[in-house]
């Protein structure tokens, strides 16, 4: 049974806490480097539903995209929901180690598990890491279809193939235009469109897209644009982190059980549908403005 340590290396080297952003926080956040590890369990957040999950799981190690103190605090105390994650998992012996930034730019990393789910080719890094000389880490990947679909059909197939999310998929642009090559980015997107309108693609998917950098954008070309839930976009990394680390035990015999967390943890929980398309059509809704039920979208079912 190897040590945390021992486990902790291995991730490191897949995700080198170098290669993070200057402004992140990743590695390990509390665990004992001498304590044996047998399970491990992999999510997006350190959130406390996904910390009692590891309890109950008997876990050893949990393993987050994102990290819990992501900039500096001077308390741990239980009274902060933070501080009871962190106390949580020190009374059962539950280490935390975090894959952030240094996650998103490696090969393979959340963008190409984002394609993977998506069924797309992963042709090149969308902003290339100039440190690597073989031209394959960086943010986001640039993908080609095998044929060109609509837009509105790929919205329908990444809804299909992510996880149910309150949010779901919206889209922005001509449902109708022909998309081939697209660009894909886990987690929040819209600082990279000077990249994105470079490439040269059809369309982009990413997460957290905000209303002018995307009017901005379909204005300066006919881009499309696929928003969805930011949790969703990076929840496959889960999935190829967790083979990742079992290839690693497999070789090194460490025997290790390693789970991936399907709990949904993305903050919304639910959506509303506009019953309307043209402003001021609520005036002729019903009485109350009651939307009719099966208008709201739930979003506690487990990923596809």
């Amino acid at each position: 049974m190897p040590s945390l340590s021992e486990v902790t290396a291995a991730l490191d080297a897949l995700w080198p806490p170098e290669r993070a952003e200057q402004w992140d926080a990743v590695g390990t956040v509390c665990g004992d480097p001498d304590a044996p590890v047998a399970r491990v369990l992999f999510a997006v957040d350190p959130v406390q539903e996904i910390v009692d999950e590891a309890v109950s799981l008997g876990a050893d190690l949990l393993v987050t995209h994102h990290p819990l103190y992501l900039r500096g605090t001077t308390t741990v105390a239980a009274s902060h929901f933070k501080g009871r994650a962190v106390h949580t998992l020190i009374r059962n012996d539950i280490a935390l180690h975090v894959a952030h930034t240094n996650a998103d730019t490696a090969d393979p990393g959340v963008s190409d598990a984002l394609a993977g789910a998506l069924d797309l080719r992963v042709v090149g890094p969308l902003v290339p890491d100039p440190t690597d000389p073989a031209g394959r880490r960086g943010l986001g990947r640039i993908c080609e279809l095998d044929h060109p679909v609509p837009l509105r059909e790929l919205a329908a197939h990444a809804a299909k193939r992510l996880p149910a999310t309150a949010q779901g998929i919206r889209a922005a642009g001509d449902p109708d235009a022909s998309v081939r090559r697209i660009a894909v980015s886990g987690g929040s997107g819209d600082s990279l469109f000077d990249a994105v309108r470079a490439a040269g693609v059809d369309a982009f998917l990413t997460a957290d897209l905000r209303h002018h950098p995307v009017s901005e954008a379909t204005q300066q070309t006919p881009l499309g644009l696929l928003d969805a839930a930011h949790w969703a976009t990076e929840w496959p990394w889960c999935e190829l982190a967790a083979a990742q680390l079992d290839e690693i035990s497999d070789r090194h015999g460490w025997d290790l059980r390693v789970h991936v967390s399907t709990t949904v943890t993305d903050p919304w929980t639910a959506h509303a549908a506009s019953a309307h398309s043209e402003p001021g059509a609520a005036d002729h809704a019903g009485p109350s403005g009651d939307l009719h039920p099966s208008a709201i979208h739930d979003s506690s079912g487990a990923p596809n």
